[in-house]
């Protein structure tokens, strides 16, 4: 049935439909064809998709359509006040959020506006001021504004957690507990995600009123447009079987994953020094850094992206041919999620995850949770090409440290000669105790002076003139 749906026939207004065209969108995805008019109708609303089925256009689109009736061109920031708030739990995710919101709204009044941490917050302040309909968010920077009250949320009417897993797995939860104190008890709440474990389903408890649960794929599972497979390798050589394979691919764009900051920094220097174009994107970095990192990567500057897990839920790139997972994360959702950066929108993907005999025990529970085993397969690793790499710079380090040696010896022939030892015999003398001397020749020194009288309050002694 959903086949044959089309977005004029979802109920949306004109002005959505016309920009819907200009993206190029005429048939709406499985997620979207069912979530819109299920959130058009008013209820609470818990939607499971793979990532990259389109869940952002889900909520997005309801959501303009449910504001429209208060659009309108005035200047005033009254006539702007917040109506709908979007939480997601990346920055980058954010940003991307509110950059499809934008493009949906573009025929409407409709103002929106993303503001997010790792940014000075008083570059934002002045767009809130201005007032904004749509308001989308990461729930730190969300209470900073709340506790410099530069925006009121006491007009919202619709709340959307996306990636609502993450929302509430990485410590989001008082965060999030604090945010909905604010908003008024009568709104709609919508929550998207492409994962929704037994533990998630309880916590959303909290947040929604009698929802509705969509999940167009089974629960956690991965997409069948992406080729799985695992190369089973010892941890001291995952970086020689990267090198090898980025060097025979002909992918033009890689994501790699790690698991943490260190070894994402740490990899994308190593490939860079054998002439692989590579940056790295992870918590550590600034704002600025990971949106240059980015945008390298997008435009085709930089190959190859290096990233840990708080990229994963914020990277939107149209037809990136693979993922590498150098470090096979011990959260099985986490794969899930990684994975699904590629093979989007139907396009075909390739997912790699190099195992260690260490991470077995992982690839044991991810196996599990999407209910398939990953094919194994195994490569030769090129050692003679991994030494040949290594030992051009052992080489030249041979060559400048005998460069460094010719030049030391240049230098210490210009030296002057060092000068002769002392041949003063008393610096010869075995150590003798002189205290006995030195306190003989200390006299007490006598003093003609009288001491000046001091006060009886400053503990002298009173006495009569």
């Amino acid at each position: 049935m959903t086949e044959t749906v089309q977005f004029d026939s979802l109920g949306l207004a004109p002005e959505l439909l016309r920009a819907l065209t200009d993206s190029g969108y005429t048939t709406p995805t499985p997620i979207q064809a069912q979530a819109i008019p299920l959130a058009l109708a008013g209820g609470d609303l818990m939607a499971g998709a793979q990532t990259g089925t389109g869940k952002t256009a889900a909520f997005s689109l309801p959501l303009l359509q449910k504001l429209l009736p208060f659009a309108n061109n005035g200047a005033s920031p009254a006539k702007h006040p917040i109506r709908a708030l979007v939480l997601t739990p990346t920055r980058e995710l954010a940003i991307q959020v509110e950059e499809s919101v934008k493009a949906y709204a573009k025929h409407t009044p409709l103002r929106s506006l993303v503001v997010f941490g790792g940014v000075d917050i008083k570059t934002q302040t002045p767009h809130l001021k201005t007032g904004v309909e749509v308001l989308v968010a990461t729930p730190g920077r969300l209470l900073d504004h709340i506790e410099q009250k530069t925006l009121q949320l006491n007009q919202v009417q619709v709340l959307v957690l996306d990636e609502a897993d993450r929302m509430l797995d990485m410590g989001f939860m008082p965060d999030l507990k604090r945010i909905l104190a604010l908003l008024p008890k009568q709104r709609q709440t919508l929550m998207f995600s492409a994962t929704f474990s037994n533990e998630i389903k309880k916590l959303a408890d909290d947040f929604l009123s009698h929802p509705q649960l969509i999940e167009v794929a089974r629960s956690n599972a991965t997409n069948d447009n992406v080729t799985q497979k695992v190369y089973p390798v010892a941890q001291s050589d995952k970086e020689a079987l990267l090198i090898q394979l980025l060097k025979n691919s002909d992918s033009k764009q890689v994501l790699i994953f790690t698991k943490t900051k260190i070894t994402a920094s740490r990899l994308s220097r190593s490939l860079a020094k054998v002439g692989i174009a590579a940056d790295a994107i992870h918590g550590d970095k600034s704002q600025q850094e990971r949106i240059k990192a980015l945008d390298a990567f997008k435009s085709g500057a930089a190959t190859v992206l290096v990233a840990t897990d708080v990229a994963a839920r914020g990277l939107d790139i149209d037809q990136l041919p693979m993922v590498i997972n150098y470090e096979i994360p011990s959260a099985p959702e986490d794969y899930v999620h990684r994975i699904g950066r590629t093979g989007r929108a139907g396009a075909l993907g390739v997912a790699i995850s190099f195992v260690s005999p260490e991470e077995d025990k992982y690839l044991v529970e991810i196996e599990k949770l999407i209910k398939r085993e990953i094919p194994k397969e195994s490569i030769e690793i090129d050692r003679a090409g991994a030494r040949s790499r290594s030992a051009h710079k052992p080489a030249a380090s041979h060559a400048s440290t005998n460069h460094a040696s010719a030049g030391q010896d240049a230098s210490a022939s210009r030296r002057p000669a060092p000068k002769k030892k002392s041949t003063d015999p008393w610096f010869d003398k075995p150590y003798e105790a002189v205290v006995a001397q030195k306190q003989a020749a200390v006299k007490p020194i006598a003093s003609n002076s009288k001491k000046a009288p001091v006060a009886a309050l400053l503990g002298g002694i009173a006495f009569n003139k």
